[in-house]
């Protein structure tokens, strides 16, 4: 049984670049503890993946992102 492919939603939008300072893109691709999601559950194309971790990790570094979701330390 095969699955259905899943679309890019980052292409779809027409977004060209994933910018580290967009909060609201980058929380969806997230988990609720903190880890970015693999490209087989979010669904991003290879290219989109690859700017949204980079842009994830600038985003911790410059505390726009919490490591850690509801950790109050």
């Amino acid at each position: 049984m095969k699955r259905q492919a899943k679309t890019c939603a980052i292409c779809e939008s027409g977004v060209h670049f994933v910018d580290w300072k967009d909060e609201k893109l980058l929380s969806r691709f997230v988990t609720e503890r903190g880890k970015i999601l693999p490209s087989r559950l979010s669904g991003a194309c290879a290219r989109h993946q690859r700017m949204l971790s980079t842009a994830i990790k600038r985003a911790r570094q410059l505390a726009m992102l919490p490591y850690i979701r509801g950790h109050a330390g």
